[in-house]
């Protein structure tokens, strides 16, 4: 294959999402099908882009995945994620937490001869999105969306977006 020649980015699979939030919680996580994830119902929102700056995927997790999944990282009682849940307000550590993990999904979309994505941006719930971005999140095709069941945490949705 050419130098120039790249295979479109991949959609992750559930597989792939369940097995990196598994390794970097230290826990049992289990995948299920759900909903997309909602900007505008509060979601975090990360953006990875190619090597010029153009966003080419994002991953979004709703405020019950962030709040579950950043305590769960960082060993933080399950009843502090409890709050954040009925709150509908995530914590500081909670989303910093919760960005460094999407920072490691950014290898979820760099595959053998495909352009490599790196994470540019994660947007904090209800953080107004621009307006490239906020089109990816609703864009129907090239998607997976799901929920994660984290183990003595509880669970979220999470959806991954590649523009096509």
């Amino acid at each position: 294959m050419s130098m120039d020649a790249h295979k479109p980015t991949p959609v992750p699979t559930a597989f792939e999402v369940r097995e990196l939030f598994e390794g970097m919680l230290g826990r049992a996580v289990e995948w299920g099908d759900a909903k997309r994830v909602d900007p505008l119902d509060g979601a975090a929102c990360a953006t990875y882009v190619d090597d010029f700056g153009n966003v080419k995927a994002i991953a979004l997790a709703d405020i019950p995945l962030i709040a579950r999944a950043g305590s769960a990282i960082a060993l933080m009682p399950q009843n502090g994620a409890e709050a954040a849940v009925s709150s509908g307000l995530v914590t500081p550590p909670q989303f910093d937490n919760m960005a460094e993990i999407l920072n490691v999904a950014a290898s979820l979309f760099n595959k053998k001869d495909t352009v490599h994505l790196k994470l540019q941006e994660t947007f904090a719930p209800r953080e107004t999105l621009p307006a490239d971005v906020n089109e990816l999140a609703l864009q129907q095709g090239g998607r997976i969306d799901g929920a994660l069941a984290i183990q003595g945490y509880g669970d979220g949705r999470i959806s991954f977006v590649v523009a096509f």
